[in-house]
């Protein structure tokens, strides 16, 4: 294995390339999460109801995601990784100051503007994180590569934080929505100076490699048991945000808690420990010498998070918010999930590979929160939680035990 010295590791680390990812996640996050926290407010102020509503706009930005996932990774594959990094920021930053205007458009039903504007705006977010790692991870060394996609998605994931504290700040959530927007075109003039990827570069000119297949995942079985694999690791990490963070206001009630749970801090509390939880994933990856062991015990953790906190150990708010704190912590192994992904490919689909595994997790929300509103009104919010958690833990914990091991694999393959 080589060795580098610690000035070589921060040139690295902070290369044009890792710097420039890490700033569009982050705004990527902000984008992304932003109706989540603003879901009571702004649906109130157009006259909406924010659960039933609510509900349903969040499906239709999952599905945006989901689709724009394959649309985007395909896209990486046959026209270069920084084609989407620009392409999915345009798209996202204008679907949000969009977003900001809704009290002012009056020419259809605001629920289901709304509806079409986060799905347009979950398309553009779909190509920020599989591109960037895709870029990063090709762009670095394979002993650094863990750690460069951490940092990555660990500064990333604090746009969340910062999204929440910027509601808090403007005191509207129009303004918030116009700021996610404007970040997001400023972030354009940075990109121009970045470089593709080398290993795409070589694969460019060979026509006879087919580049960007996303059928090819399931037309051969042990592709497509990697693929599917790689998807199950990152279910907990949707349940938890989507289930526990996102709808954090139906929990008070069953477990206790006198007054109410804001879903705007249980994000915010839950993207923090995410985000530490992300630059950790990276290390712990590159002391245990393995990918999957790291996820796998973050797994565990994330795990013990989730059943205390249904056994009624969280007897306040700040309890509550304390384990969306331990929930983020555990649920941080993201990066090493998509780094994983990216390297279970070869370079002619792993952009398709590392953009699409992530929203399809993200596009498995509304299947579990449909779950999760059916089991509802016969065994109640605890059990029915409790139900879709058992799911995707199992899924998720087999997949990491069972899955090829990357770590300091090369990437310089084809499939």
């Amino acid at each position: 294995m080589k060795t580098f010295t610690s000035k070589q590791k921060l040139k690295f680390l902070f290369s044009l390339p890792v710097v420039v990812a890490a700033l569009g996640y982050f705004v990527d996050i902000y984008d992304l999460i932003i109706f989540g926290i603003v879901r009571v407010e702004s649906l109130q102020d157009l006259g909406l109801d924010p659960d039933t509503v609510g509900s349903m706009v969040l499906n239709w930005q999952m599905f945006g995601l989901l689709l724009g996932g394959i649309f985007w990774g395909v896209f990486g594959d046959k026209k270069g990784r920084l084609s989407v990094l620009f392409g999915s920021i345009l798209v996202y930053s204008l679907a949000n100051i969009a977003c900001g205007f809704l009290p002012q458009m009056q020419f259809m039903d605001s629920g289901a503007l709304y509806c079409i504007l986060r799905f347009i705006a979950g398309i553009g977010l779909a190509g920020e994180l599989g591109a960037g790692i895709t870029l990063v991870s090709e762009s670095l060394p394979k002993e650094l590569r863990a750690i460069g996609t951490s940092i990555v998605a660990g500064f990333g994931l604090l746009g969340a934080v910062v999204a929440k504290l910027t509601v808090g700040i403007s005191g509207d959530w129009t303004t918030t929505y116009f700021i996610g927007g404007g970040l997001g075109l400023a972030l354009l003039l940075l990109r121009v100076g970045v470089v593709e990827s080398g290993i795409y570069k070589d694969i460019v000119a060979k026509v006879e490699v087919k580049k960007g297949n996303f059928i090819s995942f399931f037309t051969n079985k042990d592709r497509f048991i990697r693929y599917m694999k790689c998807i199950a690791i990152g279910l907990p990490t949707w349940f938890c945000i989507g289930i526990f963070a996102f709808f954090g206001n139906q929990f008070a009630e069953p477990l206790g808690i006198k007054g109410d749970l804001d879903p705007g801090l249980c994000i915010m509390w839950a993207y923090v420990g995410i985000s530490a939880g992300d630059f950790a994933s990276g290390f712990i990856s590159h002391l245990l010498h393995s990918r999957k062991m790291a996820i796998f015990w973050m797994l565990v953790f994330t795990m013990v998070g989730v059943i205390l906190l249904v056994s009624g150990f969280a007897t306040s708010a700040n309890g509550y918010y304390f384990f969306m704190g331990w929930l983020g912590l555990g649920t941080g192994y993201w990066a090493m999930f998509v780094t994983l992904g990216a390297e279970q490919f070869g370079t002619n689909i792993r952009s398709t590979a590392a953009t699409t595994i992530p929203n399809m997790v993200r596009g498995s929300l509304p299947l579990m929160v449909l779950l999760f509103d059916c089991l509802k009104p016969e065994s109640g919010v605890i059990n029915a939680a409790i139900v879709v958690g058992v799911i995707a833990f199992s899924l998720a914990i087999y997949s990491a035990l069972t899955i090829s091991e990357t770590h300091n694999t090369d990437m310089d393959f084809v499939e």
